[in-house]
């Protein structure tokens, strides 16, 4: 199967990120990442498919009940990805904004830095 970068970029946000089912999620992470995909967050690097699937599953079980929601539609250049996002609980306003940016090549995802930021509170 042959992914666009758009493709990668909303399937790395809402069929791994947003998806409870453990078996669903590896499946969408086998198909969007490189094996040796490396994760920029803002508090760590993770290495490779297996240790992004626990850190996934990881940030899930921290918040039950909460979705990440695309901000915009994706932005390609070349092979980089870029997808804006807002993450709260599931129909009520966001708790946390920020980005994606994805490397890709293949078809795959190969790196990819995760930005986040505080929603603005509405006044």
């Amino acid at each position: 199967m042959t992914s666009t970068v758009a493709d990668l970029m909303r399937r790395n946000l809402l069929d791994v990120f947003n998806e409870p089912d453990a078996g669903r999620r590896n499946a969408a992470i086998a198909e969007t990442y490189a094996e040796d995909v490396v994760w920029h967050e803002p508090d760590r690097v993770v290495h490779g498919r297996e240790a992004l699937s626990v850190r996934a599953a990881e940030l899930l079980a921290e918040q039950p009940g909460w979705v990440f929601r695309p901000e915009g539609p994706v932005s390609v250049t070349d092979d980089l990805g870029h997808l804006g996002w807002v993450y709260g609980p599931a129909g009520e306003p966001p708790v946390a904004t920020g980005m994606d940016i994805a490397h890709c090549r293949d078809g795959v995802i190969v790196d990819l830095y995760t930005l986040v930021s505080e929603a603005p509170r509405p006044s």
